[in-house]
């Protein structure tokens, strides 16, 4: 019997794992697929450590990016850590001085650039399709090479991984004695969910509810390509955080455990990186649907995704690529969900990141210390009761 069960193998399980079994304790990985599906597998991988706004980001923001500066020479496998410019562009009609006073609490100010400096900044932007755009210092990592580079580590320090799907978890009165998969039961002393999109579903399989949600997000990726987008392209205006936002409130969590519903129509950030390999990924298109295993017909996606990212950058909204889809996680406050769930002190949530790869590094080593027995005053501020 191993001392922890981590549900899910992404960024989050697999960051999680490793820490864990570096810290002493032995600990059992399990991840349905060989090849990831959820959202380490479609993000974009950018490190927005600038965009704290409190004092408890601002502590996490920095923690994050000084550990993700070390963790390639850490693991002995370049996660393609690299700092880059980040451009966030402005809508033509929009008034930059307000969208400028949107970021006046963040860590890092951003500098405004008009049309010409953007394009100067970013050859590839289309000049008649911004109003300008807001730049800022950002980093960025492959999530396959950082979930690879963590595996194998993992596993080098002993830690054990089973490709399965987990059923249920197994419940003796207040206790998490285990899992259910399709390789049959599975016993540890504690479990922790770091099944990012699928969270909220294989809890309520069980009974327990968490206020955790998801978008089914969508963007398209490209083979390499023999031009560079120097930088990171997102909107200065973000409709996924409003989208988000807006369907959290505590009266609307019902309509989280009804199949089916759209509860608001879907968004599109256009946006795009291009990784080392000189692969490229644009979109994203955002959808809140409550079943988190709806089908999508990529056909009409795929358009409204190429033409929102025509508007600003055209050659690569132009270029033949694979649609693909899979869930994000979220929480009501934009902090992670971090610690033991009500009723069960030995069943964990590690999931809800709304920036993982700011957070993700060094909430997992916390949280391995914090199992340990090391005291910690940031991981009782993240616990999923704060909503109970």
């Amino acid at each position: 019997m191993h001392d922890w069960i981590v549900i899910g193998g992404g960024i989050t399980g697999i960051s999680l794992s490793y820490e864990l079994q570096k810290a002493g304790f032995s600990v059992l990985l399990i991840e349905e697929h060989q090849q990831l599906k959820g959202s380490s597998s479609l993000g974009y991988g950018g490190i927005s450590y600038w965009a704290a706004t409190t004092a408890l980001t601002r502590q996490l923001s920095n923690e994050g990016i000084a550990r993700q500066r070390e963790l390639s020479q850490e693991l002995g496998i370049d996660t393609e850590f690299r700092e880059m410019d980040l451009l966030l562009t402005i809508e033509p009609k929009a008034d930059p001085s307000a969208i400028l006073a949107q970021y006046d609490n963040c860590a890092i100010a951003p500098k405004l650039l008009n049309v010409q400096e953007a394009c100067d900044r970013e050859p590839l932007l289309n000049p008649e399709g911004i109003g300008g755009a807001l730049f800022l210092p950002h980093a960025h990592i492959n999530l396959d090479s950082f979930v690879t580079a963590h595996s194998q580590a993992f596993q080098k320090l002993g830690g054990e991984i089973i490709y399965t799907k987990v059923e249920n978890l197994l419940i003796k009165g207040d206790r998490v004695t285990g899992v259910a998969t399709k390789q049959g039961e599975l016993y540890s002393d504690r479990v922790v969910v770091c099944a990012g999109g699928l969270s909220r579903a294989l809890l309520k399989k069980s009974g327990i509810n968490a206020r955790i949600y998801f978008t089914h997000a969508e963007a398209i990726e490209t083979e390499s390509v023999d031009f560079k987008l120097r930088s990171m392209v997102m909107p200065a205006n973000s409709t996924r955080d409003e989208l988000e936002s807006a369907t959290t409130k505590a009266d609307q969590d019902v309509l989280w455990d009804i199949a089916g519903q759209e509860i608001l129509p879907p968004s599109i950030d256009a946006g795009a990186i291009q990784f080392l390999n000189g692969r490229i990924r644009f979109g994203q298109l955002s959808r809140l649907l409550t079943d988190a295993y709806a089908a999508i017909a990529p056909s009409q996606s795929e358009a409204d995704i190429r033409a929102s990212v025509g508007k600003i950058l055209p050659k690569i909204a132009e270029l033949k690529g694979v649609w693909r889809n899979c869930l994000v996680a979220f929480s009501c406050d934009n902090l992670p969900l971090v610690g033991s769930l009500d009723g069960y002190e030995n069943l964990h949530l590690f999931s809800g990141f709304t920036s993982p790869t700011v957070y993700v590094p060094t909430l997992s080593k916390r949280f391995a210390a914090y199992a340990r027995g090391q005291s910690d005053t940031i991981i009782p501020l993240l616990s999923p009761q704060r909503f109970v």
